[in-house]
């Protein structure tokens, strides 16, 4: 009897929440079947099975919070592991520790086992297609998907949910109160913040900036062949601006090495953007935004963005950022004072841009105009420093054609 234990999924992470199995007792799976999904702080991840056989026993139940190392089921195995053939081709393992990558075949039954499933095994669907359908009560085995390649979609599972989901019981009337299980990503998040909260000294500043020639730079930009099929946003045009911004104060691309008692300075930016999804906050980052030009900064702002939305963000898309904008003005809000993401030595938050008053020369006109706020670890950066820091933006972003036309 064989027993898989929760990999290690490469990212120093401790625990996951299994979130659903895609196996049952009696099933027959074969080596790299995906037998289970579970939920990570950084993301959803399929678990191929390192064993050929027949499911015995299922040792933890969705919404079960799994240690590493903790038993997650058992298979009588039929493949010892001296009959794989010796010239069998070496491939990339998925998980550290496991097997090599293969497409999962679909699922068997003995015929003693209980009834099986739909013909054709496990739905294909984007996990976060299985994470509505699991709140919906929907069964993704009853729906036809719209996506690449046939794919279910959190569209489709939507789509479906009042025509398969029962009717939610009315609130009685004396239930003053709904608890609701604090699951993987909100529990890390809350440590992450509560960490970074009360280790990093936080400091805001807040700069109110006349954008309206940038306002007129997007436009120009979105008629030019240059970006043609590309969202460009004002959050694109900021965030180049911000780039620029840290070559003259790399201070605020640094890390504060508490082990070895060090500042970290990067010679590298991995610009992460705070992204608001079905699975929570997530910041996923541009590997090396500041070598992009903005054409190419502005098509991976975008995939990135859909990546997180749509619950594919991996964990290399997660990890490793060294600075970060949140957009709150996608909201309406005017300006904010985030929490810097741990190990990260500054965050920018973009408000919402409005036409309001503002005095040019000696008279009253109506500009665009935001404001924009940085958050900084005091260890790393004193107030002077980011004080030139977001001057130096604001200058940008106010008179944005010299600097920023350069980098087309």
């Amino acid at each position: 009897m064989e027993e898989f234990r929760l990999p290690d999924l490469g990212e120093g992470l401790t625990e996951a929440e299994l979130v659903s199995w895609a196996v049952a007792v009696g099933d027959t799976v074969e080596l790299n079947q995906v037998i289970a999904e579970v939920e990570t702080a950084k993301a959803l991840v399929e678990l191929p099975s390192p064993f050929a056989g027949v499911v015995r026993e299922l040792l933890a139940r969705p919404g079960d919070t799994v240690p590493v190392g903790t038993a997650l089921i058992r298979i009588e195995s039929t493949r010892p592991a001296d009959a794989v053939p010796r010239d069998e081709p070496k491939s990339e393992s998925v998980l550290v520790g496991y097997g090599p990558s293969s497409p999962a075949p679909s699922r068997r039954r003995r015929p003693a086992a209980q009834p099986s499933r739909p013909v054709g095994g496990r739905p294909d669907a984007v996990p976060a297609a299985r994470r509505a359908a699991r709140d919906l009560g929907v069964d993704l085995a009853t729906l036809t998907g719209t996506g690449r390649g046939g794919a279910i979609t959190v569209d489709d599972v939507e789509q479906a949910g009042p025509a398969t989901t029962p009717a939610v019981a009315a609130p009685v009337p004396d239930e003053r109160e709904t608890r609701t299980p604090i699951r993987s990503v909100r529990r890390q998040t809350a440590a992450a913040m509560v960490a970074s909260a009360f280790t990093a000294p936080h400091v805001t500043e807040f700069l109110t900036v006349d954008v309206t020639e940038t306002v007129h730079l997007l436009g120009q930009l979105r008629a030019s062949s240059a970006f043609a099929g590309l969202h460009l946003t004002p959050l694109s045009l900021v965030a180049k601006a911000l780039l620029l911004a840290l070559r003259a104060h790399p201070e605020l691309n640094s890390a504060w090495a508490e082990d070895t008692q060090e500042i970290v300075t990067k010679h590298y930016v991995n610009l992460g953007i705070a992204a608001a999804t079905d699975r929570g906050l997530v910041v996923p980052n541009v590997k090396d935004a500041d070598k992009l030009p903005l054409p190419e900064l502005c098509r991976a702002l975008g995939e990135l963005a859909d990546t997180a939305r749509a619950g594919k963000a991996t964990p290399q898309d997660l990890t490793g950022g060294t600075i970060t904008i949140t957009n709150v003005g996608v909201y309406g809000i005017d300006t904010g004072t985030p929490i810097l993401n741990p190990g990260e030595a500054a965050i920018l938050a973009l408000g919402a841009i409005n036409r309001r008053p503002w005095v040019v020369g000696d008279d009253i006109v109506a500009r665009d105009v935001t404001t924009l706020s940085v958050t900084v670890d005091h260890r790393l950066v004193d107030g002077e420093q980011a004080s030139r820091f977001l001057a130096d933006l604001g200058a940008t972003l106010a008179d944005p054609v010299p600097t920023l036309l350069a980098q087309l």
